[in-house]
């Protein structure tokens, strides 16, 4: 540890509390999970559904694309409704109805304020009242809420069938006709539908909140910020005030100011001829290339659907490819091309590390690598339309076709196939790290980056703890330890850590600097980033200290982002200080917008919704989508195509960048992410805030609030942002494959190309 001891026992101290407060509240969530019951029974003894129907509606709802077809407890995609907030509601006023025509005769609309607000009462006291008996494992409803509940179940089993009378809506929703062909397994559903709806309306024993912390809001029975909630949200922002506060402070006090060291007359990394395993490469760069553009239209091709749920520009293609399937293409296309550039980059830095050469075998392990990856590109893909088309036996759906979470939808046997794919590139990256980390010298930066890697490999393997009938709470907490610990926090600590590396090598940085720097960044990234995965999970069936951990976590996430401005003022000064630095222009430019967008995407807009208060009324509206966009482009998009561009000078030091192209490029997909967020989602999510905080959820997630005419304008308006999106998605791209790996020149206007590699003495 040397001159670094402090800040290495901070980042294990950090490490270790952070973790055990996950791990402690793990068991919370296990514990306190909303209780399946195993069975649902009137007053009068009839039997409604076991637990056996909820599960087998679990499974349903995840073969036809779970989360990528509206959302449950409001994580999900947005066109279609929160199904548990649309249950809920649907059934209230069932009730109310029938109510009002048993006791006044005549419906509820027509009752009289003091009539209506009696059955309201009524209706708040039995709704919330919790008869879920733990000795018998039963939930006993009186026959009147049974009569909503069939009333309820008879209009989703029409609408994911092929009812006529519901064609407009499963439009607007962007459903397909036919969604879940076999009637037996649409019953199965509308029984998971209404636990989901169930746990969100039932008070915990003992508590005056729901199972889901009362969300969604539901004004009919009360469904409101609970006070605990209102607490932590105050604490949250007071936390970041102290947390940016002693972040400035440290910054004044403690940063140590060195001299830069003096710059090679040549870039180093170009001094020893390229290893084969780094020649081999060009083909990751070419597919990562390739599903990038794939991502950018099919994004395009989706989001029309929000417009026109069936079709695209009058022609019916949703039998198809229906939103879910290719809302799942997109999610999934982008996080296996962001992990592959990932992967490509760390491929390139271990022979370096190893000195200039490559293990025994290594260009053998990435190729094989290579093919593995796209193998489970082309299954994955492949299962997820067989499921979606309801044409793949529904016991392998999951293992092949589709999981039905977010982030993690590629069938169970896929996502085995990409974990080993990972175990195997940390054992190529392993191969190059452990030699170099025998040899004598300062190896602080290079065991981080080892630690990093690692944790790569290993923490997506937190994605197979839970199974196909995983109660859905405990399965959400598994699924973001992929989407917020891996992702997010992992991934920022290599990325940090590589780039480090990557300056420090080229001479750009002194390896002091560049290892204090990451240490002390992988601290505070970690001492949030942990816990602060709990903010996913405030309404998600879990209880109010997890709603606490997360708040006050959460807003320690945001602390050090509020630095990035001179993180980027850095990265761009670097190119001024050799020459050679000119043939790396647009790899730092996305590095600086990289830190940009973690400033804007991942702080402002995560901030915005982090809150427990704010995430009440804002869960599952196009404000999260504006956090998904700016976050996960913004910050690991422009991360990965600065990596991809980074490999791709070295691969070809012949190439001379097109400085038009990559103007349009770079410059395009910033202005485009900019007008798709601030000219079309920004403003319907503050619309639909609007809705959800005096209407309730589920209005603001209904076609009638979605369909009406200025909200489908701003949808329309979207087409600009993602035009100019796509033609810099393009120019990227054409810079990599056309005038990169396949070397069809440059242009007028290139910065000068750097010498060939020249062989080691």
């Amino acid at each position: 540890m040397g001159e670094y001891r402090k800040l290495w026992w901070t980042l294990i101290a950090v490490l270790t509390v952070t973790f055990a407060i996950m791990g402690f509240s793990g068991v919370e969530v296990y514990r306190k999970a909303p209780p399946i019951p195993d069975k649902v029974v009137t007053a009068s003894g009839e039997v409604l559904m076991t637990k056996d129907d909820i599960l087998e509606g679990q499974t349903a709802w995840q073969s036809i694309g779970g989360m990528q077809l509206g959302s449950i407890w409001g994580h999900g995609a947005y066109q279609a409704p929160d199904w548990s907030a649309d249950w809920l509601h649907r059934e209230l006023v069932a009730w109310l109805d029938s109510a009002a025509r048993e006791t006044q005769g005549k419906p509820f609309d027509a009752l009289d304020p003091d009539e209506k607000a009696a059955l309201t009462y009524r209706l708040k006291q039995e709704y919330r009242a919790n008869s879920y008996d733990a000795a018998t494992g039963t939930v006993t409803v009186s026959d009147r809420r049974a009569a909503a509940m069939a009333a309820t179940a008879a209009h989703y089993e029409a609408l994911f069938g092929s009812d006529p009378a519901l064609r407009e809506m499963r439009d607007n929703y962007a459903m397909k006709e036919a969604t879940l062909p076999d009637p037996a397994r649409r019953a199965a559903l509308t029984d998971f539908f209404f636990w989901t709806a169930w746990a969100t309306a039932t008070e915990r024993p003992g508590k005056v909140a729901t199972y889901t912390n009362n969300w969604p809001p539901e004004p009919l029975i009360g469904n409101q910020p609970t006070p605990e909630n209102i607490m932590w949200s105050l604490a949250c922002v007071i936390i970041l005030v102290a947390g940016v506060g002693a972040l400035i402070w440290g910054w004044a006090f403690l940063r140590q100011h060195e001299p830069a060291p003096e710059v090679p007359a040549r870039d180093p990394l170009t001094l020893g001829p390229l290893t084969p395993s780094q020649k081999a490469l060009g083909k990751y760069l070419f597919v990562v290339a390739a599903m990038f553009i794939f991502q950018v239209f099919i994004g395009g091709f989706t989001a029309h659907y929000t417009i026109e749920g069936q079709s695209f520009y009058g022609i019916d293609v949703s039998q198809w490819f229906p939103y879910s399937l290719t809302r799942t293409w997109h999610i999934q296309s982008a996080v296996l091309w962001i992990a592959t550039a990932f992967l490509a980059a760390g491929l390139f830095l271990a022979p370096l590390i190893n000195g200039g050469v490559d293990p025994k075998y290594q260009k053998l392990g990435v190729d094989v690598l290579f093919w593995a990856l796209i193998a489970v590109v082309v299954g994955s893909f492949a299962g997820n339309y067989f499921a979606i088309a309801q044409t793949m036996p529904k016991d392998l759906s999951y293992w092949l076709g589709h999981q039905g979470y977010e982030f993690v939808d590629l069938g169970r046997l896929w996502q085995i196939a990409l974990f080993v794919g990972l175990l195997l590139w940390l054992v190529l990256m392993l191969r190059g790290m452990m030699p170099a980390l025998r040899r004598k010298g300062d190896n602080n930066l290079l065991a981080l980056l080892c630690v990093s890697t690692i944790a790569i490999g290993l923490f997506y393997g937190s994605g197979l703890f839970y199974g196909e009938r995983t109660h859905i709470t405990i399965m959400e907490y598994w699924r973001w330890w992929v989407v917020h610990l891996w992702v997010e926090g992992i991934f920022e600590v290599f990325a940090t850590a590589a780039l480090a590396f990557i300056f420090a090598t080229m001479g750009l940085v002194s390896v002091r600097v560049a290892t204090a720097t990451s240490l002390a960044s992988a601290s505070l990234f970690m001492v949030g980033g942990v816990p602060g995965t709990f903010h996913h999970l405030y309404f998600s069936g879990t209880t109010t200290p997890i709603l606490a951990v997360g708040a006050a976590f959460s807003a320690l996430e945001v602390v050090p982002l509020i630095v990035l401005g001179y993180e980027a003022w850095e990265h761009w000064s670097l190119k001024s200080r050799a020459p050679w630095m000119e043939s790396v222009k647009w790899p730092l430019m996305c590095f600086i917008a990289v830190a940009f967008w973690n400033m804007l995407g991942a702080g402002v807009f995560g901030f915005m919704i982090n809150t427990p208060l704010a995430l009440f009324y804002l869960q599952g509206l196009n404000t999260t989508a504006v956090h998904a966009h700016a976050a996960l482009f913004g910050v690991y998009g422009f991360l990965a195509l600065g990596f991809t561009l980074l490999v791709l000078r070295y691969l070809r030091p012949e190439m001379r960048m097109n400085e038009r192209l990559m103007r349009t490029g770079f410059w395009g997909l910033n202005a485009g992410l900019v007008l798709m967020i601030f000219t079309s989602l920004l403003p319907i999510g503050l619309f639909q805030f609007h809705a959800s905080t005096t209407v309730g959820m589920w209005y603001a997630r209904s076609d009638t609030f979605l369909q009406q005419g200025f909200l489908e304008t701003l949808r329309w308006i979207r087409t600009f942002g993602d035009v100019v999106f796509i033609v810099g998605a393009v120019a990227v791209a054409w810079q990599v494959v056309i005038l990169g790996l396949w070397g069809r020149g440059g242009s007028r206007g290139a910065e000068p190309a750097e010498p060939a590699a020249m062989p080691a003495e």
